[in-house]
């Protein structure tokens, strides 16, 4: 795995039972939380200010976080960031759900329980409410529409594959 500190005192801070794969890239002020994990060609950077992944979050496969002079990227507990989404200056409260290729920009507020669908944008300053769904470009809102217990299932099956991954992965090349 890449991890890089930048300047005095802005270096990743990795949780021991996170899961970071030898093919993601950290950089700066990055905090991961316990049995969080970051997958292949995930590239997180903390350049500008600070980027914090709670507890049980997948940050999946090609994903990319950011952050702003401005705006730090939060990203609560049992959350699911899907492949290849962008996210940069906003907040995902705990058990929120950022569907692959979706983009969620500056301020933006990603409730709990809430699901930012595939290939979705969700502009800066956007607030997207417990529950509700947030789908198309740009993004219209579905309230009451997706729940915490569904959300919960992506985080918990990736708390799974991180043990998997843990304790069986090897290179053989």
């Amino acid at each position: 795995m890449a991890i890089y500190a930048l300047e005095s005192g802005w270096e990743p801070e990795i949780h021991p039972d996170a899961f970071v794969h030898p093919e993601a890239t950290l950089i700066g002020r990055v905090i991961l939380g316990p049995f969080s994990s970051v997958w292949p060609g995930t590239v997180i950077r903390a350049d500008d200010n600070t980027i914090r992944i709670g507890a049980r979050t997948s940050v999946q496969d090609g994903a990319v976080l950011h952050c702003t002079t401005d705006h730090p990227t939060t990203v609560g507990a049992n959350c699911t960031i899907g492949h290849n989404a962008h996210l940069e200056g906003c907040t995902l409260e705990d058990l929120a759900l950022a569907g692959s290729g979706s983009v969620i920009l500056h301020g933006a507020v990603i409730s709990s329980g809430a699901l930012v669908g595939a290939n979705a944008v969700v502009a800066g300053g956007k607030v997207v409410p417990a529950n509700a769904m947030a789908l198309g470009v740009p993004a219209k809102i579905r309230e009451d529409a997706n729940s915490e217990e569904i959300n919960l299932m992506f985080a918990d099956n990736y708390v799974e594959r991180l043990t998997r991954y843990k304790t069986s992965m090897r290179r053989i090349d």
